[in-house]
């Protein structure tokens, strides 16, 4: 594999654990892994942001 393809994999699983909620503390270090863990706990506080207010809109006219 070449530097690019550690990099998307490091993102990839970056992201995998942001979605997830949970953070490995050894690969913190790497700039990749971060953006990922960051991209995907963003991911998942906008998918949980859009139910609540699907939730807050049931019933409303």
């Amino acid at each position: 594999m070449d530097s690019a393809d550690f990099a998307l994999k490091a993102y990839d699983e970056g992201r995998a654990d942001g979605v997830a909620g949970r953070k490995d503390l050894e690969r913190t270090g790497d700039a990749d892994y971060r953006v990922g863990l960051h991209d995907g706990q963003l991911a998942a506080f906008e998918a949980d942001l859009i139910a609540a207010i699907r939730k807050a809109m049931d019933g409303k006219s």
